[in-house]
């Protein structure tokens, strides 16, 4: 008994100064996070942890938005082989997109095939995503989000070329 009373108090001494040094100089962000049933949550987050609060509207009910899938943007026209630089002609047809769609705002989440790692795939799809995210916000949209899945939800098998361009993609989901 005392042995493991011992070694809960030593545990709880080892990771008190991580804790403390995690929290010093951090700084929060805050954010709204879209479930996924349209909802709207107010998020702070530091990197290591956060916290998260539901948007209520003042008789208590939730702020819930209608979700849906407005476009489809395949990466292949839009960017080079691994690259998250938007083509120039890419640039102003998103822009013509969102400046004249009447959401209150978008979810970008950007994809990719499974050919190269998957770290490597979770990253090339956050930076597609910001990158359509920046052009939105650059067009005035409001952007809640943006999240890259990588090859985690494909639409298609990856076996053949097709399905591989079709997984491919970045998806702005609108929110009205």
């Amino acid at each position: 008994m005392k042995a493991r009373v011992s070694a809960c108090v030593l545990s709880i001494a080892l990771a008190l100064p991580q804790a403390g040094a995690a929290q010093q100089g951090e700084r929060y962000v805050p954010g709204v996070w879209i479930d996924p049933d349209g909802c709207e949550h107010w998020v702070m987050d530091d990197g290591l942890e956060g916290f998260m609060s539901p948007h209520l509207r003042r008789d208590g009910t939730p702020v819930c938005h209608k979700v849906s899938r407005c476009a489809i943007v395949p990466t292949d026209t839009m960017f080079a082989t691994g690259s998250a630089a938007i083509a120039a002609g890419g640039v102003d047809s998103l822009r013509r997109f969102f400046a004249s769609n009447p959401s209150n705002g978008f979810v970008i989440e950007g994809h990719t095939d499974s050919r190269a790692s998957e770290a490597s795939n979770m990253a090339l799809s956050q930076r597609r995503a910001r990158a359509v995210a920046q052009v939105a916000q650059q067009a005035g949209a409001r952007v809640y989000s943006v999240r890259g899945f990588g090859e985690s939800r494909p639409v298609a098998s990856n076996a053949t070329a097709a399905g591989m361009a079709q997984n491919r993609r970045v998806e702005i989901l609108c929110l009205r």
